[in-house]
């Protein structure tokens, strides 16, 4: 055996396998299932803001706007935004809106 033979067998590396690469749409798909799994409807917490301000309205005089405020510390814009977007669409629950004589808002979950 030559020396220059010697050295290319012991030297030369084996030859390493592809990595199989994923394809754009493949890649799409993965992303696709983990938003999936990310958008399952949760339920509320016992005890946060979003689970006090339904029981609240589930009385049977329900709630003023004042009140809600007081329990949640939210503002009267996020309030009005709560109950019709999570609490009409996301809950299914049908909320009567009154308003008293002295301008107050008043909102009672109808069963």
């Amino acid at each position: 055996m030559s020396t220059q033979e010697t050295t290319t067998a012991e030297t030369a590396k084996p030859k390493k396998e592809k990595a199989s690469k994923k394809t754009a749409k493949a890649k799409k798909d993965a992303k696709a299932k983990t938003v999936a799994k990310a958008t399952k409807p949760k339920s509320t917490r016992s005890g946060s803001k979003a689970a006090i301000v339904p029981d609240l309205m589930k009385r049977k005089e329900g709630a003023t706007l004042a009140e809600i405020a007081k329990a949640s510390d939210w503002q009267n814009h996020s309030i009005r935004g709560f109950v019709s977007g999570h609490v009409t669409k996301k809950l299914g629950l049908k909320v009567e809106s009154t308003k008293s004589d002295t301008g107050e808002r008043t909102y009672r979950v109808v069963s």
